[in-house]
């Protein structure tokens, strides 16, 4: 059976391609919103981070109406640290609306969420978004477009896609860049026309798959998913079916989507996206199924981490003074509750109670879980992170990662020499309008601290964008940071005068009157190896000199770390000390004689 009355899609596209606009744009138009109501800009991204950095972190579930068919509509992440978003969602849907930018053309995500797509036999709609930017190049972009599916060996009808033009922004589609609109009907006609109806046994025996956990406060934890097939209603029982067990349970609420609320039904049946409570212990890619006759759905495969880091306490001087859960409880609590809603996570237990080993799809990854952890009032310590390395017909091999660069024509030697250094490979070069596109395959561990150097290297114009491609046996060793440490060597309150004797032997990272501890690094040498400085000393009163008298220091300004070039920045022998208010870099062994010794230790080996 077809149900007519519904449609299942997902938007897919790169970082910056316009998924969250153009969702906002088709909610307004559905006329979702009262006519006064105040809307905020990619109301969508919901979650602070998103809003401050522009991205779509998680996926998230919406629904319109038009001519009497609801339109369920999923905006996923573009960034391929969040490909696991991705992955699950892409089982919720019938079609993709593919975006991509009028200028830009196809970038490295792309490829990724469209491989994805095309693996599921999903009907994709080519949303050439932005044109009415004054550089676009229309014709140019879509013969890209259709190169990549080729590449990615797309089946005929899958080839055959439609093609809407469309700027997002401004709310209008087209189907061909002559014709004169001024709303997005030429898009939501061809959902309807193209979109495959929700199709299969409305009376058969419940099955429903759970792609996302939510998490209430009120009422505990929300599972989405799809039903498959069959009806689920309100008060029902059913059993939830795990890889090795099952349980029976009973549904406490139910709730579909109308605009971006959650709404309360009595039932919902074949092809609906649903959120049910009252299922404590369901994971996702599990399935909800009849109690009288269960049967699974196949379980959904994510791909699997690539980088590691350690999650600790913080045994600092300064522990306890900023954070609110500090504990090693705490800590671990925190961690696996994460591993619940977020699967591309790990995390494993060391053999340290105070220590966790956290593996993830990339640095951005898990740079969003540790700052989204301050935020709540963690504090904790990290370590650098390392890339998960695999065996492979008894061989040690290594993720790799196809990088795209985006430079201007002076920047390419600076920036390939950069790159040779951290064994990247070219493998392909475009001359686009007034720069360069050059596509590198590099192992994963020479992505880390690349970006800060590459944004230096091209005087903060580059773009720079990767992927994960697949696993390589290992390359050889990549020279780290070529600079040492400026190590405090004692606990104190740094003064202009301190930091003032101490600046020519590096760039500093503290202020006057910020407080340190011994083993907190200050500073970066100017030489290779560490040294140990005192930025907290203070000049001497003498009936000559007064101790305010200084009029005549003037300070360079210090080197301030984001939470991303901290974690790039630190050696094997460093930490990040990660509260609700500082980022901290330090050593791992604080006391200068213990660290001393250690490092003797492993000279002497």
């Amino acid at each position: 059976m077809k149900r007519t009355d519904l449609r299942n899609i997902a938007i897919i596209a790169h970082v910056d391609h316009g998924k969250t606009t153009l969702v906002d744009a088709m909610l307004r138009q559905s006329g979702i919103f009262r006519a006064n109501e105040q809307v905020a800009e990619r109301v969508m991204d919901s979650n602070d981070l998103e809003r401050e950095r522009g991205i779509t972190i998680l996926a998230k579930n919406t629904a319109v109406s038009y001519q009497g068919v609801k339109i369920n509509i999923v905006d996923t992440p573009g960034h391929a640290d969040f490909g696991g978003e991705v992955e699950r969602v892409l089982n919720m849907v019938d079609g993709v609306l593919l975006l991509v930018d009028a200028f830009e053309g196809p970038m490295p995500q792309t490829k990724y969420v469209l491989r994805k797509a095309l693996a599921q036999k999903l009907q994709p709609i080519v949303v050439i978004n932005k044109i009415d930017r004054p550089d676009q190049r229309v014709h140019e972009v879509l013969d890209e477009v259709l190169e990549l599916f080729m590449e990615l060996e797309a089946n005929d009808q899958q080839l055959d896609f439609p093609v809407i033009y469309a700027s997002a922004r401004a709310g209008l589609a087209k189907r061909s860049m002559e014709e004169n609109s001024t709303d997005l009907k030429p898009l939501f006609d061809l959902l309807l026309d193209v979109i495959p109806a929700p199709e299969g046994e409305m009376d058969g025996s419940l099955q429903a798959m759970v792609t996302t956990l939510d998490y209430d406060e009120y009422v505990g934890r929300v599972a989405i998913g799809r039903v498959m097939r069959g009806r689920i209603q309100s008060g029902q029982q059913v059993t939830v079916m795990a890889e090795d067990a099952q349980t029976k349970s009973k549904i406490s609420r139910l709730y579909a989507y109308e605009g971006l609320k959650r709404v309360e039904v009595r039932e919902a049946a074949l092809g609906d996206i649903i959120a049910v409570t009252g299922l404590a212990d369901v994971n996702i890619g599990e399935t909800i199924a009849d109690p009288e006759n269960p049967e699974a759905l196949p379980s959904i495969k994510i791909d699997e981490p690539t980088l590691a880091m350690v999650f600790s306490v913080n045994n600092s001087p300064f522990a306890g003074r900023e954070g609110q859960f500090v504990t090693s409880r705490h800590l671990r609590d925190r961690l696996f509750r994460e591993v619940e809603t977020n699967v591309s996570l790990k995390v494993t237990e060391t053999g340290s109670p105070d220590a966790f080993e956290v593996a993830g799809r990339g640095e951005l990854h898990l740079s969003i879980l540790i700052e989204t952890m301050r935020r709540e009032g963690y504090e904790f310590q990290v370590g650098k992170p390392k890339v998960i390395y695999k065996e492979i017909d008894g061989q040690k091999c290594e993720p790799l990662e196809l990088l795209t660069v985006d430079v201007d024509q002076e920047f390419m030697g600076t920036v390939m020499e950069s790159l040779g250094t951290r064994r990247a490979e070219l493998i392909n070069m475009t001359e686009l309008a007034g720069y360069l596109r050059m596509e590198f395959v590099i192992p994963a561990r020479g992505l880390i601290g690349f970006r800060s150097e590459f944004l230096t290297n091209t005087k903060g114009n580059g773009i720079m964008n990767h992927i994960f491609h697949g696993y390589t046996p290992y390359k050889g060793e990549i020279p780290g940071r070529t600079r040492g440490a400026l190590v405090a060597f004692e606990d104190g309150e740094t003064t202009a005068y301190g930091i003032n004797s101490v600046q020519d032997r590096g760039t500093m990272f503290v202020v006057p009157g910020q407080s340190i501890y011994e083993g907190m690094i200050v500073g970066e040498n100017t030489r290779e190896l560490d040294m140990e400085i005192n930025p907290c000393k203070k000049k001497h009163v003498t009936n000559m000199r007064s101790s305010n008298s200084e009029e005549a220091i003037r300070l360079d300004p210090p080197r301030l770390f984001s939470l991303e070039q901290a974690l790039e920045y630190i050696n094997d022998d460093e930490l990040v000390e990660i509260t609700p208010k500082s980022i901290r870099l330090r050593k791992t062994i604080l006391n200068r004689q213990l660290r001393a010794r250690d490092r003797n230790q492993k000279s002497d080996k």
